[in-house]
C-alpha cells in the first residue's frame, strides 16, 4: 500500500520539479514570441499591440529580470529570512504578499506606459485600473492573500518542494487568468508570473519543521483549495465597501465591487 499511495509522489518529484519547469519555460518562450511575431507584423489594431508590448515588459522585467535574481540570490535571501525573529506562519504569507505588490507594480507600470506602446490608457492594460492602489486594493493582491495564508495552512502540514509550490501556484493562476479569457492559459507564463510570487517564500522555510510528504490527492486540494480561498474575504468586505465609496476607483473591467 505504501508504494501504491508513493508512486504518484514519486513521478511528481522526478518528472515536475525540474523538467516540468524547464519544458513549461521552453513553450511558453516559442509560444510568445510566435504570438507576438505575428502581431507585431500585422495590421492588428494598435490597442492589441500595445498589449503584446506590456505583456513582453511583464515578461522582461517580472520573469527575466527578477527571476532570475530571485533564483541567483535564493540562499542569501533564505538566509536573511530565517533570521527575522518572526513565526514563519507570518513570515511566509507576509513575504508572498510583498512579492505579489512587487509584481503588480510591473504591471501597473506596463498598464500607464501605453501611449508609450502606441495607444491610450485604459484603450489597452493589463491591470484592472492605472492606479496602483485601486488594482492592488480591489482587484489583485487583495485576492491572492487568503490564496497565501491557504498555503501557509498547506506548509504547515505537508512537505511540499519548493519547486512543487511554484508549478501547484502557477497552475492556479493560470486557471484564475482563464476565468477572466480562456486563452490565457495559451502563453504558459502565467505559471511564472504567479510561480515567482510564492517561490522564494516557500524556498526559505525552515528546513526543521515536523511534516508528512502529501499524498498525491493533496496536490489536486493544493491548486484547487486557492481558488476557494477568497471566500475568506468575506468578513471585510464591509470595510472594502466603505473603501471603495470613498475612493471612487476607475476600473476598465467589471468589478465584483460595482
Amino acid at each position: 500500500m505504501a508504494k501504491k499511495d508513493n508512486f504518484p509522489n514519486r513521478i511528481f518529484s522526478r518528472f515536475t520539479a525540474s523538467g516540468l519547469v524547464k519544458a513549461i519555460g521552453v513553450y511558453s518562450i516559442l509560444v510568445i514570441s510566435l504570438i507576438s511575431f505575428l502581431i507585431l507584423m500585422s495590421d492588428a489594431p494598435a490597442h492589441e499591440k500595445a498589449i503584446i508590448k506590456m505583456a513582453l515588459g511583464l515578461i522582461l522585467i517580472w520573469i527575466i529580470l527578477v527571476g532570475s535574481l530571485m533564483y541567483r540570490f535564493r540562499d542569501p535571501i533564505r538566509g536573511l529570512i530565517q533570521r527575522i525573529p518572526l513565526p514563519w506562519q507570518v513570515k511566509f504569507p507576509l513575504f508572498c504578499t510583498i512579492l505579489a505588490l512587487l509584481e503588480e507594480a510591473v504591471t501597473v507600470s506596463m498598464t500607464n506606459l501605453a501611449p508609450l506602446f502606441g495607444a491610450e490608457i485604459g484603450q489597452a492594460f493589463i491591470t484592472a485600473s492605472a492606479n496602483y492602489l485601486h488594482t492592488v486594493l480591489f482587484h489583485s493582491v487583495i485576492v491572492f492573500i487568503p490564496m497565501f495564508l491557504v498555503w501557509t495552512i498547506l506548509l504547515h502540514y505537508f512537505d511540499f518542494p519548493p519547486a512543487h509550490v511554484f508549478l501547484l501556484f502557477g497552475l492556479t493562476g493560470s486557471l484564475a487568468e482563464m476565468s477572466m479569457s480562456p486563452t490565457n492559459i495559451l502563453g504558459g507564463f502565467w505559471f511564472f508570473v504567479y510561480g515567482l510570487m510564492i517561490f522564494l517564500p516557500a524556498y526559505s522555510l525552515p528546513e526543521n519543521r515536523k511534516i508528512r510528504k502529501p499524498k498525491w490527492w493533496i496536490y489536486s486540494l493544493a491548486v484547487a483549495a486557492p481558488l476557494l480561498s477568497p471566500i475568506l474575504l468575506l468578513p471585510v468586505t464591509p470595510l472594502l465597501r466603505y473603501l471603495w465609496r470613498i475612493m471612487d476607483p476607475i476600473f476598465f473591467v467589471e468589478s465584483s465591487w460595482n
